[in-house]
């Protein structure tokens, strides 16, 4: 029999049909996942419909001041008589978007710079990671207030541009990592025999294996891009001529109600940004459980032998005989 021969027997032995679903089930979309896309959607709706629901203006004042949750004003008013509910329903949509715009540009940096740097190696890896070193040794809040200072009183679009340079030398690194192992695989290899130019290499072939690290740092820099303006209004560096929640927040501290008891002025914005927050981490655990191989197949190993031999069967050892052996 010739090797040829017996490589084509070998190769017929082998059971090459894709596994059924019966044996690696894709998950189900898990709790959380429902949790953070309902989470996450009220609040774009109110980011939509919100200035146009709510019940008064909210720069508008009346006598009604420091009054607490009532029928008339269901959040409350502050010191100068202004309904704490319209500032909240108006104050979403400056929030959301200054999350998103600093999300989206910083992860293009990220995406640009760290795949650039993976992908082409040499001097061109060595400057791109120095200038990754740099942004990651830099502490961001105080690198933010100092940028901020110089734009103070600028729109929101500003402030998002300020905290997005400041938001991607995290992803960029770990773009970087995953380039590095991904573009010695030999589908990569192959391309490159081919001929395939750099620009179809990396969008077609990289990108799409590192979809799942994209989307994290996403929604990762979206959640810090809100803390971050929500912590430059409260210091007065944000934009005070637009409503957001960081406004009310600091204009909440500046009346000291914190002081004088009035939890409804200063309670709802903060609750607002911890729950976006929490809707964004849920999506990127659900998104990382759906995209992550090693997670994307139902059933333990210890929940399936559960299921076949029982309950008791899953923690008694496989013995192995030794005459057989």
């Amino acid at each position: 029999m010739t090797a040829a021969a017996a490589g084509g027997e070998a190769i017929a032995g082998l059971n090459l049909e894709p596994m059924q679903p019966s044996r690696r089930r894709l998950a189900r979309p898990r709790g959380k996942s429902l949790a953070g896309l309902i989470l996450l959607g009220v609040f774009v709706i109110i980011a939509i419909v919100g200035p146009y629901v709510a019940p008064y203006d909210p720069s508008a004042t009346s006598g009604a001041i420091l009054q607490p949750p009532s029928a008339a004003h269901l959040l409350g008013t502050t010191q100068t008589g202004q309904d704490v509910l319209s500032q909240l329903l108006v104050g979403c949509r400056v929030t959301l978007l200054i999350g998103v715009v600093a999300g989206l540009v910083a992860t293009s940096l990220a995406v640009l710079i760290g795949v650039t740097a993976g992908y082409l190696g040499g001097i061109a890896d060595e400057g791109l990671s120095a200038l990754s070193n740099i942004f990651l040794v830099l502490p961001a809040l105080p690198l933010v207030i100092v940028l901020a200072g110089y734009l103070r009183g600028a729109g929101p679009l500003s402030v998002a541009v300020v905290i997005s340079v400041t938001g991607w030398a995290f992803g960029a690194r770990v773009l970087r990592a995953q380039t590095l192992s991904i573009r010695e695989r030999d589908f990569i290899k192959a391309a490159r025999i081919k001929g395939e130019s750099v620009l179809r290499i990396v969008v077609l072939e990289i990108l799409p294996n590192e979809l799942g690290i994209v989307i994290s740092a996403l929604l990762l820099t979206t959640v810090f891009a809100i803390l971050t303006a929500a912590s430059l209004a409260f210091l007065g560096l944000g934009s005070l001529s637009s409503w957001s929640w960081g406004t009310m927040l600091y204009w909440a501290q500046n009346a000291e109600a914190f002081t004088i008891g009035a939890w409804w002025w200063y309670v709802p914005p903060g609750i607002c940004i911890a729950l976006v927050g929490t809707a964004l981490g849920l999506l990127n655990l659900a998104i990382d459980e759906r995209l992550n191989p090693r997670l994307r197949y139902a059933q333990p190993a210890s929940r399936r032998a559960t299921a076949q031999t029982g309950p008791a069967a899953a923690d008694v050892p496989a013995l192995t005989s030794g005459a057989e052996a």
